[in-house]
């Protein structure tokens, strides 16, 4: 594993209020780099929507102002998750993931799910719409900590012990590549397949579930016709670069534009109609054009950061014996990583295009709200961290 449980009692004072120190510091740190990539994201839809807002809607800040409206009930949102307790989401997590699965049916009946760009993945809600497939990366993340804990030892020494959550991570892909949903899928079982490492899971059939996943994902590809088309063009966008390689040969040119210190804020060229979702999928493309490398290497080490932040706090409550909460933890951080990862990936042609937003950057109300609930909970995490370490100190000086 990557951390290992520690008796609290047999550390000294001085080991143990660091760690108090150390919970404020990641505190902080974590509300820094969100606070950072947030304004980075406002600045970015702003500046990457005007042209197709002007154009669609009459309005140059309508993107704006709808990114606005969703930060705040983002806030709310997370607000509200720090208040729960994890023992509350621990209880309930059965119920949680119920309704994620509930949300991803409900999605794929017609005339409640919303068909965009070919794909039925949103849920109309008035002016509003809800995405199933950011919450369901969330409950997946939450039931698999919650079946670690209470299986571990299983999951460490017996193959039945990955028949369960193999089950669930399979009805959810299922269900996702119906709308279809490629790229949050490949996120979901991502971060499972990394908690799974993470508790112990023996090599042999760590290996052998990972080559499960990757031959399940050749098929997934390949059995599809606009998979594999996209696939290919991939490989070499500028053989069909005003077909199937259209919109990764336009990221490309963002890019070269950039070089090293970018054209300047709203000078990008490459969002006047160009590059088709300069403002949601493909905003690290106008974002590396307007600010350059030096801006590319500023926002990925800013999400390297805030993993990384997320990854301690996880940690911390491993080594004070909140398993459940560490798991969680360990969860978010590589939902968030991996969806980062992708999506810069797709964007500097590294992975096929895929419909992945950038977290807290990109235009998207549903990703930015599940997004800040996660942070939400791992605060909470953090908090009842915190709360642990004065009588852990008291347990030491008797």
């Amino acid at each position: 594993m990557l951390c290992v449980e520690v008796d609290v009692k047999a550390l000294p004072i001085p080991a143990v209020m660091p760690g108090l120190m150390s919970g404020v510091t990641s505190r902080y740190l974590l509300m820094l780099c969100v606070g950072i990539l947030c304004c980075l994201g406002l600045v970015m839809v702003s500046s990457a929507s005007m042209e197709v807002g002007e154009t669609r809607y009459g309005s140059t800040f309508y993107f704006l102002i709808r990114h606005l409206i969703w930060m705040v009930i983002a806030l709310g949102a997370g607000a509200f998750a720090m208040r729960v307790p994890v023992a509350t989401l621990q209880k309930y997590v059965l119920w949680i993931l119920a309704l994620a699965f509930l949300m991803l049916v409900v999605v794929l009946i017609p005339g409640i799910g919303r068909r965009i760009n070919g794909s039925m993945r949103w849920i109309g809600l008035g002016p509003l719409t809800i995405q199933p497939s950011e919450v369901i990366k969330f409950a997946v993340v939450l039931y698999m900590a919650s079946y670690l804990v209470r299986r571990q030892e299983m999951v460490r020494s017996q193959w039945k012990g990955l028949v369960a959550p193999g089950l669930v991570v399979l009805f959810g892909v299922f269900l996702l590549l119906l709308e279809p949903d490629f790229g949050a899928s490949a996120v979901m079982v991502s971060a499972v397949i990394v908690m799974l490492c993470l508790a112990g899971t023996p090599l042999l059939q760590f290996a052998s579930m990972f080559g499960l996943v990757v031959v399940a994902g050749v098929l997934a590809v390949v059995l599809e016709p606009y998979r594999l088309k996209r696939l290919v063009s991939f490989t070499d966008p500028w053989a069909d670069q005003f077909d199937s390689g259209y919109q990764l040969s336009q990221s490309l040119i963002a890019f070269g534009r950039g070089e090293w210190f970018g054209v300047g804020l709203g000078r990008s060229i490459q969002k006047l109609s160009y590059l088709p979702e300069a403002h949601t999928d493909f905003v690290f493309a106008i974002y590396a054009e307007e600010f350059g490398l030096v801006g590319v290497v500023i926002m990925i080490a800013l999400f390297w950061l805030l993993v990384r932040t997320i990854l301690r706090i996880g940690q911390n409550a491993e080594i004070g014996g909140k398993l459940y909460g560490a798991y969680v933890a360990y969860g978010v951080a590589f939902v968030i990583c991996m969806q980062a990862l992708f999506n810069i990936g797709v964007n500097m042609g590294l992975f096929p295009t895929k419909g992945l937003t950038l977290p807290l950057v990109s235009y998207g109300g549903s990703s930015l709200v599940m997004v800040f609930i996660m942070l939400g909970v791992v605060l909470r995490i953090d908090t009842e961290n915190s709360q642990n370490v004065p009588v852990a100190a008291k347990r030491a000086r008797s």
